[in-house]
């Protein structure tokens, strides 16, 4: 599958390379494709780069992977034209530092993957790899086995696309239905970030056990 990923960062780079050495075809969309250190991820992963409006154009499947903050802005540099139809894994967390320790922006009666539905209306948008740091995105390998991830969208058949998508790289997937449970998809994000802060650890996982 031909992947197009918005965002050059570490969550970026590390879903690129491993959806890249699985097989996929990737593209990496940044502001600067000629920068020293995508050209080096370009190296080092075998995948490509690209403008956001490339990336967009580029992939069957687009992933978000932006800072929150620049979301919106990223979307229009893509071509929002370029996302109608497909299938747009949203893995963002909309986090603000302004008073420097992590905190949600949104919550309660809205999250940051309805706003990017509503942005994208004819787009496919899944809610998913929000609640893990990027080192375990791919192939995650804990003591306690496969770690569950959490994921939710409108549109089902993007939501088994997703799912089959995670199961080639290691992860249980657990369907939490629409958009609007991405209200609590984000807050769960908060936890795995309190969490590491307190204990200065960042390799946990959730799941969710059942009789």
């Amino acid at each position: 599958m031909k992947i197009g990923i918005l965002g050059s960062g570490d969550v970026g780079q590390k879903l690129g390379a491993g959806f890249a050495r699985h097989g996929h075809e990737v593209m990496l969309g940044t502001r600067d494709p000629q920068a020293e250190k995508i050209q080096a991820w370009i190296r080092e992963s075998g995948a490509q780069a690209g403008s956001f409006a490339d990336t967009a154009a580029f992939g069957e499947m687009l992933i978000l992977a932006t800072q929150w903050t620049g979301t919106e802005n990223a979307l229009e540099l893509a071509g929002r034209e370029h996302f109608a139809g497909k299938v747009v894994l949203d893995a963002t967390n909309p986090l603000d530092f302004s008073t420097g320790a992590p905190a949600l922006s949104i919550g309660h009666t809205d999250s940051a993957g309805e706003q990017v539905q509503r942005w994208l209306p004819n787009a496919k948008v899944v809610k998913c790899y929000n609640t893990v740091g990027n080192a375990l995105m791919i192939d995650p390998q804990l003591p306690g086995g496969p770690p569950d991830m959490f994921y939710c969208g409108n549109d089902d058949g993007a939501k088994k696309t997703v799912q089959d998508l995670l199961s080639s790289v290691g992860w249980n997937g657990i369907d939490l239905g629409g958009i609007e449970s991405s209200r609590y998809l984000e807050p769960l994000a908060m936890v795995w970030i309190v969490h590491g802060f307190r204990t200065n650890t960042w390799g946990h996982a959730f799941k969710l056990l059942k009789p």
